[in-house]
């Protein structure tokens, strides 16, 4: 899936334009804030959340940023990553 980049989300559209899948986090300072991911339900189960998480971890980690997840989807998923825990604050 193609994602696009914006300074405080990650996102993806379908070819209609529609909103498909998202991770919103805030920047405060080097520390960010990962407080929402969204995945319509045409393409869950398909390990989109995932690669959006990894996304976000990868673009914040190359800002030299640390992460506290809040969205209860993002901590699961550092959880069952150890590899990117050097990133958590």
């Amino acid at each position: 899936m193609n994602f696009i980049r914006e300074k405080e989300r990650i996102f993806a559209r379908n070819q209609e334009g529609r909103l498909v899948a998202e991770i919103t986090f805030v920047r405060r300072g080097d520390l960010a804030e990962i407080n929402h991911t969204f995945v319509d339900p045409s393409l869950r189960g398909q390990g989109v959340a995932g690669q959006l998480v990894q996304a976000a971890a990868e673009a914040l980690k190359e800002e030299n940023c640390k992460i506290y997840p809040t969205c209860s989807y993002a901590r699961r998923w550092f959880e069952e990553h150890p590899e990117y825990g050097e990133l958590l604050e």
